[in-house]
């Protein structure tokens, strides 16, 4: 065997083969390498591993799975303070959820004995924070349009829009109820907003929030802009359970308000007729509300009767 053959079959020594690059270097190491995207574009974050990609089940909980303010500004390539702050980016008044009351046992009515059989477990009942700008997305050009569709008129937006949420990729304003009418007009009729379509108002009780217990939520649809989405949502006391009706500007709500109405018994001012729509007209209360007595079946079977599902059987 001549030089030459030897030549060929001896491997390349270490300072001959190519230069490895930073991926190579992290996968031998085991480790992972990231993307991460901000506003001003892609930067790969080298040697971040398994542990430094989960989110903490605390820190989802108090921000919704929300970036806090050090993560968003290296994702839009801003220091951080050399502090550290962790503050999330998305409450505005609130450092995680709001808790309005708590949940006990696990399953079935909370008014009378525990059916359940997990009469123990006791979990809170948490809203999203309010958020702060940015929103994300459209969100930001609704509101800021919004704004200036209001601010023409006689009600301003700082006046109007109570409370800005956004929670699991959705928009929600929450509205001063005296305020609806003139944000459901200029939610229609602004160019740059255009929600045409109304999908309808359902009501929800809660009894816990002291001075807004009733709250009438609106799903609003534009196509004109491609699909977007916005929920307007609209409290008022048990004691004063009125809310001004826009059936003027969405008269396809005409029976979503009589249905509102009819189960929950938020008065709707200025409905062309509002009558009960499937209860009948001298049914006493409201049945969806969750201070309505749940009822039973008063029937017997061979000396058995079923009572109401919160006295059926008791654990404690």
């Amino acid at each position: 065997m001549t030089g030459d053959d030897n030549d060929k079959d001896t491997p390349n020594t270490p300072s001959e083969q190519p230069p490895k690059s930073e991926e190579t270097k992290a996968a031998e190491e085991g480790r992972d390498v990231a993307r991460v995207e901000g506003r001003t574009g892609a930067v790969d974050k080298v040697g971040v591993t398994d542990e430094e990609q989960k989110v903490s089940t605390t820190h989802a909980q108090e921000t919704g799975g929300a970036p806090t303010t050090a993560e968003a500004q290296e994702l839009q390539g801003v220091p951080a303070d050399e502090e550290g702050d962790h503050l999330p980016t998305t409450p505005e008044a609130f450092r995680g959820p709001r808790q309005i009351g708590e949940r006990h046992g696990m399953f079935g009515s909370s008014l009378g004995n525990d059916t359940s059989g997990y009469g123990g477990l006791d979990s809170p009942i948490l809203f999203p924070a309010a958020a702060r700008r940015p929103y994300g997305g459209y969100f930001d050009a609704v509101a800021d349009q919004l704004e200036r569709a209001l601010g023409a008129g006689e009600t301003p937006y700082d006046h109007a829009v109570q409370r800005v949420v956004v929670d699991r990729g959705e928009l929600t304003l929450h509205v001063a109820r005296e305020a609806l009418p003139a944000v459901a007009r200029a939610l229609r009729d602004d160019p740059d907003l255009r929600f045409e379509i109304c999908t309808g108002v359902s009501g929800v009780h809660y009894p816990q929030e002291t001075g807004a217990e009733l709250h009438a939520i609106y799903h609003l649809l534009s196509i004109t802009h491609g699909g977007r989405r916005l929920r307007v949502e609209v409290s008022c006391p048990d004691e004063d359970p009125h809310i001004p009706s826009i059936v003027d500007t969405y008269p396809a709500n005409d029976w979503h308000e009589r249905e509102t109405w009819d189960f929950f018994g938020i008065i709707f001012d200025g409905h062309p007729a509002l009558t009960r729509i499937l209860m009948p007209d001298d049914w006493p209360g409201h049945p969806q509300r969750k201070d309505y007595p749940l009822g039973g079946i008063h029937v017997e079977y061979k000396g058995a009767t079923i009572p109401p599902p919160d006295q059926r059987r008791s654990y404690n």
